[in-house]
């Protein structure tokens, strides 16, 4: 089973929320020709060497796997990881080694995400696109392809163990504590935090952390990481407003987002879908060209995370969007 969750919340309020080797090749074989004049078993298990590093130099998708040198993490991403690890503690868990595998997979997500925009229409934040040294993936709950995420860290990194990520994206400004506070208060969330439900057979180890402008990413691992934890790399802290709202009345409309289209006739067609299975209140909100179904909205952020948990498993991939 792929372990993955896929969280989102915005506001339209403010800013918008929510390997070349061919010359190496071209040596080997020359160096291939040359060995031909060689006779008998030396011959055959020479070969077979050098054919097999040239199958291993040509496989894509496996190009990068130093990490850079003068990688380092954001405070911004420190004062998150600090936080799920008091999260750990009040949960008498053991606190989380911080991975700069991980953080370097999490920080390359993220980045995809904010630049490329791999998670539209049906596929949600574990996505990945074609437009860099990585495998592309669209991750939704249609097609399971949960070696794409698993794989990451193998993939870009020396870290040769199974990586589970928990990626959560904002239309709106957003602080490590607000994003603390609205994952504390979700089931999945914390089941996947605290290995509970369905993740109680996992054991969390390190962790490592990514995030933008929009965009986190949390990946989790059950083995340790070889490679030195990540230096913070600036001294300023991570400044932006709370998205996390009271239950004070501020004029804010909360939004259960579950579709989002290109043409308003496809939207149209999900909201006929989506009335015919009782969804009363289902409408459209039209953003930057995008259409988007909702299926409720809410005067406040806790009335909209309350009615997200009880929709069917069906409706998972729904999210809240601010407006």
């Amino acid at each position: 089973m792929g372990l993955t969750l896929d969280v989102r919340y915005g506001s339209s309020s403010g800013s918008k929320f929510y390997f070349c080797i061919f010359t190496r090749c071209l040596k080997t074989r020359q160096r291939v020709n040359s060995i031909f004049q060689i006779t008998g078993k030396l011959l055959l298990r020479t070969i077979s060497i050098l054919l097999f590093s040239v199958f291993m130099i040509s496989k894509p998708g496996y190009a990068q796997k130093k990490i850079p040198e003068d990688f380092c993490i954001t405070a911004g991403e420190k004062q998150l990881f600090d936080a799920i690890n008091t999260l750990l503690k009040d949960y008498d868990k053991k606190p989380l080694k911080l991975s700069a595998s991980l953080s370097y997979v999490a920080r390359l997500h993220v980045d995809d995400l904010l630049n490329n925009r791999p998670d539209t229409s049906i596929c949600n934040l574990s996505s990945w696109s074609d437009k860099g040294p990585w495998t592309p993936c669209c991750y939704n709950k249609y097609v399971r392809d949960p070696d794409c995420m698993w794989k990451k860290p193998k993939e870009l990194t020396t870290y040769p163990y199974r990586g589970y990520e928990l990626a959560g994206y904002f239309q709106g400004d957003f602080t490590p504590d607000s994003v603390m506070e609205l994952w504390s208060s979700q089931k999945e969330v914390l089941d996947m935090l605290l290995t509970r439900g369905n993740y109680s057979k996992k054991t969390w180890v390190v962790m490592g952390i990514g995030m933008n402008s929009r965009y986190v990413s949390v990946w989790f691992g059950q083995r340790p990481d070889k490679v030195k934890a990540p230096d913070v790399c600036d001294t300023s802290a991570f400044v932006a407003t709370p998205v996390a709202a009271s239950d004070k009345k501020t004029g804010d409309i909360y939004y259960l987002i579950i579709a989002s289209f290109k043409t308003d006739k496809d939207a149209r067609e999900a909201v006929k879908r989506f009335k015919k299975n009782g969804f009363d209140n289902v409408g459209i909100l039209k953003s930057n060209g995008n259409f988007r179904v909702y299926l409720n909205h809410f005067s406040n952020i806790k009335e909209a995370m309350f009615a997200k948990e009880k929709l069917p498993y069906s409706y998972r991939d729904a999210w809240i969007l601010k407006e």
